[in-house]
């Protein structure tokens, strides 16, 4: 599992005029089962991908298909984790 953390590094006004597009990149894989969340930080610096069933490089190419990447807007830090404790209505996220 990954935890995919977007920092802005262009003005809120970049970001939302690629807001559209890049719900549509998350939407293509929230429909693959790869993704299990997403939103925005607080205050709005960037934003949270909570990613399954990938391996690192695969996650790191489906991270060039998002506008954001394609258009400088965000830089992506990528945390692997494996879970050890989770609340059993999670369950069907850890088991593969």
């Amino acid at each position: 599992m990954f935890i995919v953390s977007l920092t802005y590094k262009k003005d809120i006004s970049q970001v939302e005029k690629f807001i559209e597009a890049h719900i549509q990149f998350l939407d293509t894989y929230y429909s693959e089962k790869k993704f299990i969340f997403s939103g925005r930080k607080n205050p709005r610096t960037g934003g949270i991908i909570l990613v399954r069933d990938s391996n690192r490089e695969t996650l790191e190419e489906i991270i060039k298909q998002d506008p954001f990447y394609q258009n400088q807007i965000a830089d992506y830090d990528i945390t692997e984790f494996i879970p050890t404790k989770f609340d059993k209505e999670f369950t069907c996220f850890i088991e593969q």
